[in-house]
């Protein structure tokens, strides 16, 4: 039997009383950031919030997901579409990458076509760094629909 791959993620705390279901789903549907999943066996061992800006949870939620076996932390896409989207989360990715050596993804499920539409009429994501944050969250427009 193939080894599971055990992530966690870490969603913005605006909002915290998200259930997870499109994370959720996009995990099981290996869509978005998940889809570099396909084919394999994934655990999600955390799910929890930054705990509201600047990110105090970070630090500690990623050294328990660490301790429950995680080798791969995903930064929520709700992290990447808020408005504004979150002005820490290249820092997260450095310094989950650093302090914990786990591989960061940017990103969970598919953007939602409503936020690509808005995103791109405010410019939020034309620089080359957000390009590359928001790659691996970028589907067909079917799917970025079936997200709204």
């Amino acid at each position: 039997m193939e080894e599971k791959t055990k992530i966690g993620i870490i969603i913005c705390d605006r909002y915290r009383r998200c259930a997870g279901g499109k994370c959720l789903r996009s995990l099981r549907n290996r869509e978005g950031a998940f889809s570099r999943y396909k084919n394999m066996e994934v655990e999600l061992v955390g799910y929890t919030t930054c705990d509201g800006c600047p990110g105090g949870n970070v630090e500690y939620a990623v050294d328990e997901m660490k301790s429950n076996g995680a080798q791969a932390i995903h930064l929520a896409t709700g992290l990447v579409v808020g408005y504004p989207p979150c002005p820490q989360i290249t820092y997260f990715h450095d310094f989950i990458k650093t302090r914990y050596g786990l591989e960061v993804v940017y990103g969970t499920h598919p953007i939602p076509q409503k936020y690509l539409i808005m995103h791109d009429q405010l410019g939020t994501w034309d620089d080359s760094q957000w390009k590359k944050i928001i790659q691996p969250t970028l589907v067909d427009e079917e799917t970025r629909l079936s997200y709204n």
